[in-house]
């Protein structure tokens, strides 16, 4: 044998480990799940402010991400803890309301307050019509309910020892509530229920959008990192939705001024211009308060003021 060969033959199983660690490394994907209807377009705006380029077509389940290591799969927000709990996905979006209703055993990487209209969580409130003699929770007992949130609503009855007959219903809940005594039903902003003259007597549960993942999946060390960066870039963007920056100018004898009524996410950024005794300052600040702010700015000196969006703020 030729001191090459013996050589090569000596390198052979390194060569191999190399190959296989390369092909593991190529075939590295994390399986994200995706919610189907109501949070679909919040949740791609979303994915799209983390960084995250995410289309799919009109009749597809399959949405493409512009990481190469993330796969998509849409799947109803109703069903998509069972999904990740038995791994046919590595990390899903879904409310703790379905994961509570499913006995989901999985993993709650971050809470996530988005929803389909507004950023606030979603309610599940007990609602009978306007007309109704029915005032407490006790005066549902043996009445007629109807939800499609049915595990959770039993729970909350027995808690309270109280004993109606919980039906399960296949959506448009809201046109029941005259057929039935009672209907538990999800609201953000109430106007629906009002809307059909229905009363609130109770809230359920309060529930947020919470980013998941399957107890095998976070044990893999690849991926549970792949996950922690992506709830970061998620929570920065929810951050973000609410925040804008800002940008001035002020020459040295205002900038004190300026910098007491200049709120700021920590302390504000000041840099020295190259025209002497002006500086530059840059900080974060609430949407809300920029239209009081910016005037107030302006009459303690600040010139060249600039407003701008921001899609993540990671603390």
């Amino acid at each position: 044998m030729s001191i090459g060969q013996e050589v090569e033959g000596r390198l052979a199983p390194e060569g191999q480990m190399a190959r296989k660690n390369q092909k593991e490394k190529e075939k590295r994907v994390l399986k994200f799940g995706l919610p189907k209807g109501s949070l679909e377009d919040s949740t791609f705006e979303l994915l799209g402010h983390a960084g995250y380029g995410v289309s799919v077509g009109t009749r597809s389940y399959y949405p493409s991400f512009s990481d190469p290591e993330i796969q998509g799969i849409m799947f109803r927000a109703q069903e998509m803890s069972r999904y990740v709990e038995i791994g046919v996905v590595d990390i899903g979006l879904t409310g703790q309301d379905w994961i509570l209703e499913n006995g989901s055993d999985v993993i709650e990487v971050a809470e996530l307050v988005y929803s389909k209209q507004r950023r606030q969580p979603a309610r599940w409130v007990i609602a009978v019509p306007a007309e109704s003699p029915i005032r407490t929770l006790r005066n549902l007992d043996g009445k007629i309910i109807a939800t499609e949130l049915v595990g959770v609503t039993r729970k909350f009855f027995e808690e309270r020892g109280i004993h109606p007959k919980i039906e399960f219903s296949w959506g448009a809940t809201e046109v029941k509530a005259r057929l039935v005594d009672a209907i538990v039903e999800v609201t953000e902003t109430g106007s629906s229920l009002r809307a059909n003259n229905l009363r609130i007597i109770a809230d359920v549960l309060v529930s947020t959008t919470r980013l998941i993942a399957n107890r095998r999946a976070w044990a893999d060390r690849w991926k549970r990192e792949k996950i922690e960066n992506v709830a970061m870039l998620l929570k920065g963007a929810i951050v973000a939705r609410d925040m804008v920056g800002l940008k001035l100018n002020v020459a040295r004898k205002d900038l004190k001024k300026v910098i007491s009524v200049l709120p700021a996410l920590k302390n504000p950024t000041v840099s020295p211009l190259a025209e002497g005794g002006w500086f530059a300052v840059e900080t974060i600040i609430d949407e809300s308060v920029v239209r009081t702010l910016v005037p107030q700015l302006k009459k303690a000196g600040a010139q060249g003021i600039i407003e701008y969006p921001l899609n993540k703020v990671i603390p």
